[in-house]
């Protein structure tokens, strides 16, 4: 009998091109799809919560697959854990309501993003940072940050320049927090553009060397226009925390 199934995933997206399958290249989806289609013996659709870039982390991406098995939530679990890749696990599978859907359920996300800029390289965390030659001013990045918090219209800051969908997000908490010499940006939201938090990293980190000031974030928002933000920050220093439902 086919039942629903949650899973929340973790994976380190370096060498993937993203969440979304792609034919010929290698992707978090489908390396889901082909180890589930594989314990089935039938195509399984994994839809995820969200669709990370090309070289974006993951803690807890979430996501739903309907399957026909006799295999309990655990042991689909270990047979998965068995056959992916060493670069992605899953945490827990659950089964589901039939009406769950990973994205259109999720109501809110969490995504940190870290920057280094101490005096000795991470070399351990190297994949998992952004590594800056220059100290930001944090404190003008927080005044920033308030700017952009709240209902907007991010079209400034979607990497998507055919989106044709409606661009207004709501980010209802941004935390730049210091340990060290990390920097972390943590972005907290109902949904997010194509590259967005990328984006609004890049124009916060422009803010913190200051080419941007705080108070010109406004005029950025009111522009709908791409140019006038920041660079898009790599991919190599985000990672999805978290998504609420």
């Amino acid at each position: 009998m086919e039942k629903n199934y949650k899973m929340t995933i973790c994976y380190d997206g370096s060498r993937y091109y993203g969440w979304e399958h792609q034919p010929d290249r290698d992707t978090i989806q489908g390396k889901l799809e082909a180890v589930l289609t594989r314990m089935c013996g039938t195509f399984i659709d994994v839809i995820g919560a969200g669709r990370t870039d090309a070289g974006v982390h993951a803690k807890a991406m979430v996501a739903n697959a309907v399957m026909d098995t006799r295999l309990e939530p655990d042991e689909i679990r270990d047979y998965m854990n068995r056959y992916l890749p060493d670069d992605i696990a899953v945490k827990e599978v659950r089964e589901a309501s039939e009406r769950f859907h990973a994205r259109y359920k999720a109501v809110g996300k969490l995504y940190c993003y870290t920057c280094y800029d101490g005096p000795v390289k991470p070399v351990f965390q190297r994949k998992y940072v952004t590594v800056l030659d220059y100290q930001p001013d944090v404190e003008k990045m927080r005044q920033a940050a308030t700017y952009l918090e709240g209902k907007h219209d991010f079209k400034s800051f979607c990497g998507n320049p055919r989106m044709k969908k409606s661009t207004v997000r709501i980010v209802d908490k941004i935390e730049i927090v210091r340990k060290g010499g990390f920097i972390y940006f943590n972005f907290h939201g109902t949904g997010f553009l194509q590259n967005m938090v990328r984006i609004l990293t890049g124009t916060l980190l422009e803010v913190g060397k200051g080419k941007i000031k705080p108070e010109q974030i406004p005029e950025i928002l009111e522009a709908c226009d791409r140019q006038k933000a920041g660079p898009t920050a790599p991919p190599g220093g985000l990672c999805l925390m978290k998504v609420d439902y």
